[in-house]
Order: structure tokens, then sequence, then C-alpha cells
């Protein structure tokens, strides 16, 4: 499995945490940033790591800022980019079994780094249900054709 991941100064700690957890499991993970805590703006980083997840280079990717919330929103930007922001076990478990998310968003100062870990392992090992769920997914890529032409 390779996994994109990405930051900005409030998540780096987080992130640092996380690549080695998922190293540790021998995956193959690519950090596109940031590398310093170093005040820095996170939507850069959000988009390299979409568009890494959506042109198929990466199977999910994992974004962190300081409440997860700002990066996610900025992900979500790239059309195909299913980023959910988590910070507990059972929105990690739900959200790829019914939306199909393919970036998992979580804020370093809202969680500490042993749920953060449970988080990220539960997002990469649920399977997407498909089904009635499919059927919304579909939906979600009719807004997008709409507004992004």
């Amino acid at each position: 499995m390779k996994i994109a991941i990405g930051c900005d100064h409030g998540g780096f700690k987080l992130k640092n945490a996380v690549i080695e957890h998922l190293q540790k499991k021998g995956l193959e993970v690519k950090d596109f940033g940031t590398y310093t805590e170093e005040s820095c703006d996170y939507p850069e980083f959000a988009q390299k790591v979409a568009e890494e997840v959506v042109s198929g280079n990466y199977e999910f990717g994992i974004l962190i800022c300081g409440t997860g919330i700002g990066i996610s929103i900025a992900a979500n930007k790239v059309p195909g980019a299913r980023a959910a922001l988590c910070h507990d076990t059972f929105s990690a478990h739900a959200t790829r079994e019914h939306n199909n998310a393919n970036i998992l968003a979580m804020g370093e100062r809202v969680i500490g780094v042993g749920l953060a870990l449970d988080i990220v392992d539960t997002f990469l090992g649920t399977e997407f249900e498909g089904g009635r769920h499919q059927r919304r997914i579909d939906k979600i890529k009719e807004i997008e054709k709409k507004y992004y032409k």
C-alpha cells in the first residue's frame, strides 16, 4: 500500500509519528512536507497530497494540521478527493466503509499520538462497502462535474 502524507507546521510532530508507524508496518510512505515547524500554509500540502491520490499514484493520503479542518477543506477542492476529518475510530471506519474516503485528515492539537495511530490503522484497514453507498459517491461526482469545468 502506498500512502501520501503531508502537513503544515501545526501537524509536523504528528506527521512524523504517523510516518514512523506506517513504515514499521512495511507500508510505502511519501512525505510531501512540510519538513520543519516553521509557519507555512496548509493549502499547498493539501493540494499536493490530494492530486497524488486522485491521480492514482498513491492509494490513500493522510493530512495533518493543527485542527485538521483547514487542510481537509483545501484537499476537498481537488476533484476526486474525498478527505474526511476524523478524530475517533468510528468516524474513520464509517468514512471508509460508506464514503470511500481516500484521504484522512487529523488535527495534532486535537488528539494524541496513540489515538491518531489507531485512527490511521482503522482508516487504512477498512474496505469500502459499495452498494447503496456507491450511488451516493456517484452523486458527489456529479456535483464535481457541475462546478469543476
